[in-house]
């Protein structure tokens, strides 16, 4: 069984992998905007990383996806069947995501 600190260790090494993996910048700037917005829609991800990246909305949904299911830095909200869902950064990680930001 982990600790608490054992699973923020877990997750911060799995976090540091998956930014270590980000050649074009995307990972980065989608953690970077998820620090500041605290909680977004696929469709406004998009809307904001179009502008800077090549970037498709199926591989938006699949980085949030894998941040909220792999990694386990986002919960996901849904109002009723076929809203779109409302990805929010975990409080406990902000500090952690600051800092990794930063570093890469």
């Amino acid at each position: 069984m982990f600790t608490a600190s054992d699973l923020r260790a877990e997750i911060e090494k799995r976090l540091q992998n998956y930014l270590s993996r980000d050649k074009s910048g995307i990972r980065k700037a989608l953690l970077a905007l998820l620090l500041k917005m605290k909680s977004v829609t696929v469709t406004q991800v998009h809307s904001l990383l179009s502008s800077r990246f090549a970037v498709s909305m199926r591989s938006v949904a699949s980085m949030l996806g894998t941040m909220a299911a792999k990694l386990g830095i986002l919960s996901v909200k849904r109002e009723k069947d076929g809203d779109a869902g409302v990805y929010e950064l975990k409080p406990q990680y902000a500090s952690m995501i600051e800092h990794l930001v930063s570093l890469t």
